[in-house]
């Protein structure tokens, strides 16, 4: 099926062909005549499959001209990037059509995102709290809502945005059709939908679990974290096909330490790394994907903040420096690269403690990763981080009070001083020996 044959309007299809798009993917091809029914739909796809095309395609089909200035349409996504991503999107398909959209986020000036809303809109996306936000101080109109979008759905949960999620739920009008985007199903989102649809359509294409076929994955088995240094430096060195590399860090300080350790090897005098996590501003995180997409940067190290939803094409490799807490955050991660059929490669270090979530992640893919040794030339390094060092554990019972804690005897005897003990006072004992017991006095009469 070729885009010619959905229902869309001479302005969008036009908008398409100039992007050099000629068959839809399989969520995008379902999920349109669903959406355009008007029912509530639940789409359940894995990254990179196009989502994000799949609802607005539909939703602009629908859009009829308008100058009511409060927002018709409103896109929930989890991440400021996100937003940004999505506004991307409308820019490319809206081209042809006269539609007003915008963007809303924390971090970024209130009262800025407050006259855009005022100047009037057609589509806002935001993040949820900043849609309580603004829809509180009575700046956005939510009650004007005829279409609620919630992408990524999951990870607002794991962002922990469901009372948010919630409240803007019940701020937008009852009779409006909410569609609803996720990679996994959960009981949390399960429950969501059954609380709140009406009904809905469920779309499914490939679960999130699926393997991508077009990734090919490999795993080295390494012992520490700058042994991990000499095996990133050494991979980024020896292969020359790794002209656009996205690493993953399990912890915000630790990808600050392999941005600083790698970037300081004399190798790279000439280039420059990209970081990205959540302490970092906005500004230096919008900048810093603009340039990795510009080819400015070659590698971008970052934590899973970067493992939804971006879609940053041309990504030739994903390099998992630390394996994530969840299988399918694996999947999210690895689903960077390889995108729109496209080939690509995934690298994971992996250590003694990740066999338990290994066995987890090829569980879920139903599919065994090829594990390799380092090669000769990686340096095994003896220096350990503060959470490497192994701890001898001890046991609730052992405090440091206890017998098998108390410290052995003296060296040498105790002095005749030291001897005494404490009887309560010399003078008292003294009174006791040459005194009787005093008499009562009687009671008077």
């Amino acid at each position: 099926m070729s885009f010619e044959n959905l229902n869309l309007n001479n302005q969008l299809r036009n908008a398409i062909s100039d992007l050099g798009y000629t068959e839809p993917t399989k969520i995008q091809k379902d999920a349109f005549s669903c959406i355009m029914s008007g029912r509530d739909v639940v789409g359940i796809a894995q990254t990179g499959t196009g989502k994000t095309f799949a609802y607005l395609m539909p939703i602009l089909r629908m859009l009829p001209f308008s100058e009511q200035k409060h927002p018709r349409v409103l896109i929930v996504v989890p991440t400021r990037e996100l937003v940004v991503q999505v506004l991307e999107a409308l820019d490319k398909l809206t081209t042809y059509l006269n539609v007003r959209y915008g963007g809303i986020y924390g971090g970024a000036n209130i009262n800025k995102q407050k006259e855009m809303i005022h100047e009037g809109l057609d589509i806002l996306v935001s993040t949820p709290r900043r849609v309580i936000d603004l829809g509180m101080t009575g700046a956005l109109k939510l009650k004007f809502i005829q279409k609620l979008v919630i992408d990524e759905v999951d990870e607002i949960f794991n962002l922990g945005f469901r009372l948010q999620l919630i409240d803007i739920i019940d701020l937008v009008p009852k009779k409006k059709q909410a569609i609803l985007f996720s990679a996994t199903m959960t009981n949390e989102v399960e429950s969501l939908i059954q609380e709140f649809f009406q009904n809905p359509i469920y779309v499914e294409a490939a679960a999130s679990g699926t393997r991508l076929e077009n990734i090919e994955q490999m795993a080295f088995e390494v012992p520490n974290f700058y042994t991990k240094i000499n095996l990133l430096n050494h991979l980024l060195q020896d292969d020359d096909d790794m002209s656009r590399v996205l690493v993953f860090i399990k912890h915000k300080y630790l990808a600050d330490l392999v941005f600083n350790e790698i970037n300081g090897m004399a190798a790279y005098a000439e280039e420059t790394f990209a970081l990205i996590h959540s302490n970092k501003t906005q500004n230096y995180r919008l900048r810093s994907v603009e340039n990795f997409k510009a080819g400015n940067h070659r590698v971008l190290i970052t934590t899973d903040v970067l493992s939804r939803g971006m879609d940053i094409p041309g990504i030739t490799h994903v390099i998992n420096f630390d394996l994530p807490k969840e299988a399918e955050a694996y999947m999210h991660r690895i689903g960077r690269t390889g995108r729109a059929e496209n080939e690509g490669f995934a690298i994971s270090f992996i250590t003694e403690k990740n066999t338990e979530i290994l066995e987890e992640i090829e569980t879920l893919m139903n599919y065994e990763i090829p594990k390799y040794e380092l090669p000769e030339e990686i340096f095994i390094e003896s220096k350990l981080l503060e959470e490497e060092v192994e701890v001898e554990n001890i046991t609730p019972y052992q405090k440091l009070g206890s017998k098998e804690f108390a410290p052995g005897p003296a060296f040498h005897e105790k002095s005749e001083k030291n001897q005494k003990t404490n009887q309560g006072g010399s003078y008292r004992r003294n009174l006791a020996k040459k005194y009787k017991k005093p008499q009562r006095r009687r009671p008077k009469k």
